[in-house]
């Protein structure tokens, strides 16, 4: 049975499941156990509840709204608001309130709804909470063969959204990594063009583990820097408050691209250089010192570290205190109010709410630690995480339904890259430790297989209609630029050259968009070792992916060993793998070297030496020649010209 027909589209039901502090003390849905260091007007709200709401309805429009409504409090006064006058906040269709829910790290796998097209068993859709399906060859079984697993996620809020419009299962994120893929949503254009491929942390420092014999090419170490043309910038032109809360991880530390304001957002909260919270529990003040050595050194005296997550003292707590805070719920909360705000102002809105869940540390949310007893510790942890993303949802769900705007409200919910399994997790469904957590997809975050590139991706809200099964046609990150600009009735500006294109009418009921070249380009080497986790260039054309590894003995080790120069002799021997999606979409039967493969091989070997000289894509470096890497070429194409440019300039990382 289809999730979509489990759930009946009631968005009052968007509600958290309960909350529970540190010491496993369970509090009833909408009560809240305050302490002296929360402010006086929370206080009021978590004692008047639901009238409270009722009333602060009307104040939102008559009296500018001085105070805040409970998250919590949202469902019953949802069912009384719910779809009255958009008219109300002063906007109307042609400028609907937008909310990108962008994920960390959570994979396509990692939901209970189920994403992927095609699988049937029994008449039934193999759905991801019951069973992962191998191929879309019609029967639902455990992938190469293991054992039949279970996947336990339970995410009903993102359930409740699907129900309600469309969910894509062929939807990638623009890189394997956080900087490249969220950056790639920011300005319109692929990691390729942009050179921003890899993660960024601190001022001028390239952050690319050591590859046995390839070096990164001078990319650009500091990430994005605001030049007007990025994404909230053109809303905020347009009228919308924009608003980010969340993960930033736009640029580097001690530049302007470090606070998401100078991209154009009008609220940041949270969003900083750093791509990973010290903590996720407000008693250690989010603070990476705090939680490493809990007990030993007091949150406020912890030592600084660019890993602190910042601007959430109010959601600090002490050990003692009966309510610890989780820090995607206190996102999810100020979030809230940001809406709040906003629809105070009459003014259409922009929420680019990034959770710092699901990435590491991983760490266990005890709100929903019962949910998961059959797991391991980590696998437990895990799913608390993706639990509480979820949790986060449904606040903002909620909270937009009690504000009656929630019939004028789009939502996209998608993740920056494809789920971690190269390490920190525990027991998969097969068994395995590493680099099956994303099956039926290949590997997992930094690989250029479908397990680091494909990604969950569920949009709603007015003009979307609802439909059983998931859409088949790519899309990929970029896309949300030109997208998000038309639903706001604006456009890209004149000129500018940009690698997505505008899905709105396609999510409104229009044609697929045509088959295209999508490119990914990681010239890096991330430093886990896995499958498909080493420098690479892909180009998905249709149902067929080719993949070209930097390398000729797929080695990524982070140090080199043995011989270099016995490899040098073979360093123009780089590999190619071509995959066929629609039969294969676990990525197991290579057909680059098989005869009857040769056309596909050939047309794809020519879109992605297009798309590498389209984009101007920097090649890795040959640590013993300082050269860049020669790509494959196809008798049609015209190769890329040698890099020899000032961007992949002599360099050594020696």
């Amino acid at each position: 049975m289809q999730v979509a027909a489990q759930v009946t589209p009631n968005f009052a039901n968007f509600t958290r499941h309960r909350r529970v502090g540190v010491v496993g003390r369970a509090f009833p849905r909408d009560t809240r156990v305050m302490s002296t260091r929360q402010n006086a007007q929370h206080a009021w709200n978590a004692r008047f509840g639901v009238p409270l709401a009722k009333l602060l309805l009307v104040l939102v429009y008559a009296l500018s709204l001085f105070a805040q409504l409970s998250c919590t409090s949202g469902s019953a006064t949802a069912r009384d608001v719910a779809g009255k006058a958009d008219s109300k906040q002063g906007v109307g269709a042609a400028h609907p309130n937008i909310v990108l829910i962008l994920v960390d790290d959570l994979g396509q796998q990692d939901t209970s709804v189920p994403m992927l097209a095609g699988c049937s068993c029994g008449g039934r859709q193999c759905t991801a909470r019951a069973m992962q399906c191998q191929a879309l060859g019609g029967t639902c079984r455990a992938p190469s063969g293991s054992p039949l697993g279970t996947v336990p996620w339970k995410t009903p809020n993102l359930e409740r959204l699907a129900a309600r419009g469309l969910r894509f299962s062929d939807a990638y994120a623009a890189a394997p990594v956080c900087t490249p893929s969220r950056t790639a949503i920011l300005t319109g254009q692929s990691p390729a063009r942009t050179h921003i491929t890899y993660w960024t942390l601190e001022k001028d420092r390239d952050t690319s583990s050591r590859h046995a014999r390839l070096d990164p090419p001078a990319w650009q170490v500091n990430g994005a820097q605001p030049t007007g043309a990025e994404l909230p910038q053109l809303l905020a032109n347009a009228g919308y408050r924009t608003m980010h809360v969340g993960k930033a991880h736009f640029g580097a530390r001690g530049t302007p691209g470090a606070d998401p304001r100078n991209f154009g957002f009008d609220v940041n909260i949270a969003g900083h250089a750093a791509g990973a919270p010290g903590s996720f529990f407000g008693s250690d003040h989010f603070k990476d010192a705090a939680r490493k050595q809990r007990g030993k050194v007091a949150p406020a005296d912890a030592p600084p570290s660019v890993w602190d997550v910042p601007m959430l003292e109010r959601w600090y707590r002490d050990e003692e205190e009966d309510e610890n805070v989780w820090l995607d719920d206190a996102l999810a909360r100020e979030a809230c109010d940001a809406i709040t705000t906003a629809v105070a102002e009459q003014r259409p809105f922009f929420l680019n709410f990034c959770p710092y869940g699901v990435h590491t540390p991983i760490m266990e949310d005890p709100r929903f630690a019962a949910d998961y007893p059959e797991l391991d510790p980590t696998e437990r942890a895990y799913a608390t995480m993706i639990a509480a993303v979820d949790d986060a949802l449904g606040q903002i769900v909620a909270r937009c339904a009690a504000l009656g705007i929630l019939d004028n409200t789009i939502f996209i919910f998608t993740s920056d890259n494809g789920g971690l399994s190269a390490h920190a997790r525990g027991t998969a469904p097969d068994g395995a430790r590493a680099h099956t957590h994303n099956a039926p997809l290949r590997s997992g975050k930094g690989s250029a297989y479908e397990g680091g590139l494909r990604v969950p991706f569920v949009v709603a809200g007015p003009g979307i209609p609802h439909e059983e099964s998931p859409r088949t046609a790519p899309i990929i990150g970029t896309d949300l630029y030109p997208t998000i600009l038309s639903l706001a009735g604006a456009s890209v500006p004149a000129g500018r050259v940009i690698d997505g294109v505008d899905l709105s009418n396609y999510w409104r009921g229009g044609p697929a968009p045509a088959d295209r070249a999508m490119l990914f380009h990681q010239p890096h080497d991330w430093g886990p070792q896995g499958p498909g986790i080493e420098p690479f260039s892909a180009v998905r054309v249709g149902d067929w992916k080719l993949i070209w590894f930097h390398d000729v003995a797929g080695e990524s080790s982070s140090s080199a060993t043995g011989d270099e120069r016995t490899r040098d002799a073979a360093r123009n021997t780089t590999r190619i793998e071509l995959y066929n999606l629609a039969s294969d979409i676990g990525e197991q039967h290579d057909l680059a070297a098989e005869a009857n493969f040769a056309a596909p091989r050939l047309m794809s070997i020519e879109a992605l030496s297009r798309a590498l000289t389209d984009s101007n894509a920097q090649l890795s470096i040959e640590r013993a020649t300082r050269h860049p890497i020669s790509p494959p070429v196809s008798p049609r194409a015209t190769p890329p010209a040698a890099r020899a440019s000032s961007h992949n300039e002599k360099r050594s990382n020696d």
